[in-house]
């Protein structure tokens, strides 16, 4: 886990328990002194801008400088040609003065460019220009040398970018250029160990913007962390903030989680023993690698009750 920094400089928190999270901080920190160009990937809401946060900081020398982020997704098409790499004066209409892109404010920093799939075929051609050559003119200039690039570039997809090149709407060697380290972000319910932790630390965070020192049941805990949050960490840091202003008393419980989650919780709690002890025997078959001796030893039945069991529930 980062450490807490302090108020006067606030640096990105990432909470890892879960031994995905670690491993993926793991590499985050051995990556992070150089400046070789990192893509990484997840869905929608899993953190992959906080992580590109995490690697600019950690990295010696380079949290001196700016991170800079530009939203390739929200930015017009017509702007990002100028967004990234700025523009001299009279470069166009209503170019006045000279504007530094965020290619050249990030400096000798981090420039992260979410959502990488938007970019037009265009600048998708422009983009792999200045990765091959470390330089980029600024729009109007007349340098025949351009600039030179000093940021490391960190490039955040939640597409499926293999499929993007098969379909031609993303440059193949583009895709190579951004993918020299690649980082993918597991999601959320694939690193159900983090839940109970960062819903301890959006509650710390959030309970102060709101005034307020409230905690989670046992049983609200339980119930998120069997909870699938289809909208990862941003989905859980609203259904915190909600609970928050909803719920009634020091102790936000099971009845003041959204509908969605509390349904869920039924459905769980629904299931038949036969079902849960199927689903019992799996998991422990699953740890001990399909060793029935050791997979009977752990149940506490025999070898012969658990061929008859694993026969039952059809666990070949």
């Amino acid at each position: 886990m980062i450490p807490e920094p302090a108020k006067s400089n606030p640096l990105p928190v990432w909470i890892a328990v879960d031994p995905k999270s670690l491993g993926l901080i793991e590499q985050a920190g051995k990556i992070a002194a150089s400046r070789s160009t990192v893509l990484i990937r997840g869905e929608s809401g899993v953190g992959k801008d906080l992580l590109a946060a995490v690697i600019h900081y950690l990295g010696a020398g380079l949290a001196e400088d700016p991170l800079v982020k530009i939203d390739c997704a929200s930015l017009p098409h017509e702007l990002m040609e100028s967004e990234l790499f700025g523009y001299e004066p009279g470069a166009f209409t209503g170019a006045t003065q000279l504007k530094r892109g965020r290619l050249e404010l990030a400096g000798g920093g981090t420039i992260v460019l979410d959502e990488i799939s938007a970019l037009t075929p265009a600048m998708q051609a422009k983009l792999l220009r200045v990765i091959e050559d470390r330089r980029f003119h600024r729009l109007g200039g007349s340098s025949v040398t351009g600039i030179e690039v000093k940021a490391r570039i960190i490039a955040l997809s939640n597409a499926d970018l293999e499929q993007a090149v098969a379909r031609r709407t993303f440059r193949e060697d583009l895709f190579y250029r951004l993918n020299v380290i690649p980082l993918v972000v597991p999601p959320l319910r694939e690193r159900a160990a983090d839940i109970r932790p960062l819903v301890q630390h959006l509650l710390a965070q959030l309970s102060g913007s709101q005034g307020s020192s409230k905690r989670f049941s046992e049983a609200a805990l339980s119930a998120l962390e069997r909870y699938p949050f289809p909208g990862n960490v941003r989905e859980l840091r609203n259904v915190i903030e909600r609970c928050l202003i909803h719920s009634d008393g020091a102790e936000i419980g099971l009845e003041d989680l959204p509908s969605n989650i509390t349904s869920a919780e039924k459905t769980h709690k629904m299931k038949s023993l036969e079902e849960v002890e199927g689903e019992h025997i799996a998991a422990v078959l699953d740890h001990t690698r399909g060793r029935k001796s050791k997979a009977a030893e752990v149940l506490g039945i025999s070898r012969k009750n658990l061929l008859e069991k694993r026969k039952k529930y059809k666990l070949d």
